[in-house]
């Protein structure tokens, strides 16, 4: 099993960290749904995924933030990090018309679409997302120690693009798992993806 040291050890680094956790599966990100403000649960299998993390979050966490939608809190729980602050900035993409639709679904309408170039219609902009994500980096700066996030994937991967000062479309290179641990840090002053994705190793 990897140590906690092992798993973000990543050069020099200013005590500040941003842990994100990526929610366990549910029926939807099984099938490829777009999953947004819809509120469905993890599936009875993401459990025991979840508690394989204990071990990895045993971390003093000076704040834990966590999306309000259930499937957020199920993992929070489940993981292990039970005294979480809701915050509705860590919800995921309001997707508007296109909830609940794979991306292949989508682009029988729309050829070519993509969330990260078209966006959501009758839903939420790249840039109000964007907004919130930033909104949430500050409110996690502004703890005393290390945090940690419990959210989605959309948002996961736009709140990192907004830590690298890069342009929130960036986040599309940013492939994040379900089920998932990543850190944001600093080296040598400069915001770092300290680890991206990682997964325990099932074996």
């Amino acid at each position: 099993m990897e140590s906690n040291s092992t798993l973000i050890s990543y050069g020099t680094m200013t005590p500040r960290q941003i842990w994100l956790i990526r929610h366990s599966e549910t029926a939807w990100s099984q099938t490829g749904q777009h999953t947004g403000r819809t509120d469905i649960p993890l599936l009875p299998e993401a459990e025991p995924k979840l508690k394989a993390l204990r071990p990895y979050l045993r971390h003093p966490f000076a704040l834990v933030l966590c999306s309000p939608l259930q499937r957020a809190r199920q993992t929070a729980t489940w993981a292990g990090l039970d005294s979480f602050q809701l915050d509705d900035n860590l919800m995921e993409w309001n997707y508007g018309d296109f909830e609940g639709k794979t991306r292949d679904e989508i682009q029988k309408l729309i050829p070519g679409w993509s969330i990260w170039t078209h966006g959501a219609r009758h839903g939420e902009s790249l840039e109000e997302m964007a907004g919130r994500a930033r909104k949430v980096i500050e409110r996690a700066l502004g703890a005393a120690g290390d945090v940690a996030l419990v959210g989605h994937g959309h948002i996961l991967r736009v709140l990192a693009a907004c830590w690298l000062e890069i342009s929130p479309a960036n986040a599309e290179h940013l492939a994040l798992s379900t089920t998932s641990i990543s850190v944001l840090a600093y080296e040598d002053k400069f915001p770092v993806l300290a680890r991206w994705n990682w997964q325990p190793d099932p074996s």
